[in-house]
């Protein structure tokens, strides 16, 4: 059973989609979509450095496309089976909302310009930022976050979740922090999922009624507890409520092994959420869809965990 993931903010990197437009077609896929957020993703994709990578309204489009583009060119084998399964990591659960067919390319890009914006300007209206807290017991470093006044906005794992809240309060945890554990402050410009996104969450609760989601034709997990979304209705109630509320992708893993799961690709750009499975969901063969010279190694793993055996020009 093969699931497709897609990563969250601070997953970019500069030149990353630069592989990707050697291929036919991938510029004027890049194009429609970047005229659906009205940001420039191919320049961003390929020339912009790191720092305006980081900012808010550019890095969470840019994802969105590259991770749609990918999987474009990993199902452009029409003889491969789809996934299993569909989950995505924060601003990846809308890359994940496409793939699944809850939202048409077009839409997925309209509402995550809306939402980068209006997480950037939430971001704005106050020093907050991030840092991630790796190691410790899980009791004490959840109890720590709050004895601080910070928020746990991100459970990546049982032994990384990621705190959120004012920039004083992320250095009083890097100071006395959880015993057994290391708060690394993350490049971010804010507390992304906590209650400092109050504001993003209304600007999405005015435009969602404009959208025309569908229900799921692949079963798409929310960060939300994991649930697994079979109607478009629900995903957009779940999507508005995130931007403000925790990232529970422990949950969503634990759903991926409940049901079943073998394999795991992760699309561009690859690497974190796969780093997370190694440790939580041991056993499960793993693929990272960084650049098109991984596209041979992805479609074999998707064959091989859905019983195909390869032809012999497949082999060879």
């Amino acid at each position: 059973m093969l699931a497709i993931v897609c990563p969250g903010q601070g997953a970019q990197k500069p030149g990353f989609l630069s592989p990707w437009r050697e291929l036919p077609g991938v510029e004027q896929t890049v194009a429609s979509l970047s005229e659906a957020a009205g940001v420039d993703l191919l320049r961003h994709g390929t020339e912009s450095d790191a720092d305006t990578l980081r900012d808010t309204a550019v890095a969470q489009p840019l994802l969105v496309a590259a991770g749609i583009v990918a999987a474009a060119q990993l199902n452009a084998d029409e003889s491969l089976p789809g996934a299993d399964v569909i989950a995505g990591h924060s601003v990846g659960e809308l890359t994940a909302a496409a793939l699944a067919g809850v939202l048409s390319d077009e839409d997925a890009m309209r509402l995550v310009a809306v939402r980068s914006q209006a997480m950037a300007t939430a971001a704005a209206a106050e020093p907050t930022g991030m840092a991630a807290v790796v190691g410790g017991s899980r009791d004490e470093v959840l109890a720590v976050i709050e004895r601080h006044g910070l928020h746990p906005a991100n459970i990546n794992s049982a032994a990384q979740i990621v705190a959120a809240g004012s920039l004083d309060a992320i250095a009083a945890l890097r100071e006395d922090g959880p015993a057994k554990a290391r708060v690394i402050p993350l490049q971010v410009a804010g507390a992304f999922h906590t209650p400092f996104m109050a504001g993003a969450r209304e600007e999405l609760t005015a435009f969602t009624p404009s959208l025309s989601p569908t229900d799921p034709t692949v079963p798409l997990v929310s960060n939300a507890s994991g649930e697994v979304v079979t109607e478009g209705s629900r995903y957009l109630d779940l999507i508005v409520t995130q931007v403000a509320s925790p990232v529970d992708w422990e949950a969503c893993m634990a759903t991926l092994r409940d049901r079943g799961v073998t394999a795991m690709i992760e699309v561009a750009p690859a690497g974190t959420l796969t780093g997370l499975a190694k440790r939580d969901l041991k056993g499960i063969a793993l693929a990272d869809l960084n650049t098109p010279d991984d596209l041979d190694a992805a479609r074999a793993l998707v064959r091989e965990h859905a019983g195909i055996a390869p032809t012999a020009d497949q082999e060879n």
